[in-house]
This record gives C-alpha cells, sequence and structure tokens, in this order.
C-alpha cells in the first residue's frame, strides 16, 4: 500500500475548541467537512487522547476555527505540538466567546469562525467523529485559508502523531534530491530547509543548519538545536 496516496486528499487546517467547567481548550485539526446544508452540519475528528475531546464529550458544543495562509508556524505549533493539559492556550490569543455555543472563537489568522452542537459521534478506533449542527457562524476576512498541503509544502510543517493523517514512515516518503542537508525536530516533526531558510525568525535562504545561531530554535515547539536530526 502506497499511503502516500493520503497526502493527495483536500484537507484544510483549522483550530476546533470547546469548552468545559468554565475553562476552554482546542487544538490544530485538519479533519473538518461539512456534511449536510439542511440543516447545516459539520463533522470533526478528534483523537481520544487529546483534552480538546474530553472537552467536546462532556459538554456536547465545539467551535471551528478556520486559518489562513497568514498563521505562523509559532501559532499553529501553540495550538497543534502543546498540550492543554500543561499551558493555557488562549493566554495570548485574541478571541472571544461564542453566544450560541460558549466556547473561544479565535481571532488570530482566522478567516471565519463556526459554532455547533454534537447532535451524534461516531467511534473511529483512536478517534471520534464528531456530528455538529451550526448554531452560528460568522466569516472574518477574505483572505484565503491555510490548505495542509500548504502547510506541508511551503510551511514546511508535519502532521503531529495524533492527527488522523499521520503517517508513522512519513520520513521514509521520497524526498526531492536537495542540494543542502535538511534536518528534523524529533520533538514536532518540524524540517528545517536551508533552502528556504526560517523566514519568521529574519533567517535567509540558503542559511544551513550549521550556520543557525546558538540560540535558535524550533519555530514550531521551540525545541532547540540539539533536538534536531539530519535527515537520511
Amino acid at each position: 500500500m502506497d499511503k502516500s496516496a493520503f497526502h493527495k486528499i483536500s484537507y484544510g487546517l483549522y483550530i476546533v475548541s470547546s469548552v468545559k467547567d468554565g475553562k476552554f481548550n482546542g487544538q490544530i485539526a485538519n479533519t473538518v467537512f461539512q456534511v449536510t446544508s439542511e440543516p447545516p452540519t459539520i463533522a470533526v475528528s478528534i483523537n481520544k487522547k487529546n483534552l480538546t475531546h474530553a472537552f467536546i464529550a462532556n459538554s456536547k458544543v465545539f467551535a471551528i476555527s478556520v486559518l489562513s495562509t497568514q498563521a505562523t508556524m509559532q501559532f499553529i505549533g501553540r495550538f497543534g505540538f502543546k498540550s492543554g493539559r500543561d499551558i493555557d492556550k488562549f493566554a495570548d490569543a485574541d478571541f472571544e466567546v461564542g453566544k450560541s455555543s460558549g466556547c473561544p472563537l479565535v481571532k488570530d489568522f482566522t478567516i471565519a469562525n463556526l459554532e455547533a452542537k454534537v447532535i451524534d459521534s461516531f467511534d473511529a478506533g483512536t478517534h471520534t467523529l464528531f456530528l455538529g449542527e451550526i448554531t452560528d457562524a460568522k466569516v472574518l476576512s477574505s483572505d484565503y485559508p491555510i490548505t495542509y498541503d500548504y502547510y506541508h509544502k511551503v510551511k514546511k510543517g508535519r502532521a503531529p502523531k495524533n492527527a488522523p493523517t499521520y503517517l508513522a514512515d512519513e520520513k521514509d516518503l521520497k524526498k526531492e534530491e536537495k542540494k543542502m542537508d535538511t534536518y528534523v525536530c524529533t520533538v514536532c516533526g518540524y524540517v528545517y530547509d536551508p533552502e528556504i531558510g526560517d523566514p519568521e525568525n529574519d533567517i535567509p535562504p540558503g542559511t544551513s543548519f550549521e550556520d543557525l545561531p546558538d540560540d535558535w530554535v524550533c519555530p514550531v515547539c521551540g525545541a532547540d538545536k540539539d533536538s534536531f536530526e539530519k535527515e537520511e
């Protein structure tokens, strides 16, 4: 089986959030899709190990923030590679509380918000597929939505281990030959590509990994250079 075929399926990049006992949590998700138009329903796939799963299962509500291509890797990393059990992901985020769901609606790098109440759920093994009826929705910006393909190819991001699209042998997939070595973060899977550099941290294209400043850290999870390994 050629699992790289899964990468040809179109996905977006979203923040799925919920509320429980007055506390907020949210995570990056790519498996979000509309199911019906009347009534308007939408489905999200959430890993059972994630804190957001517990919040949705308890409160029976969730919200979706559609991210734009302007979303930074640091921002994506906070919601995608950090756990709400360890940090308050919304501490430094610009958000408002949804009137119909009570869930946090992210404003940063967001082009639309949708709120939903859970009307059904389906056991999918490691994940639960929550089906929600839309209770409110609004557009915030005319910017372009970020696709999962854009996240991989332009921002050089990887799927976290709890994502539905994670492939255990992802690093073994065929790669294009590169002139300089690429390095992968062993914590979150971010790939430093010298041909691209790290524009968000003023590292210009053509900067080899060895020439990065000693205090440079992974733009996604904040791990130091010692946490990177050369891709073979």
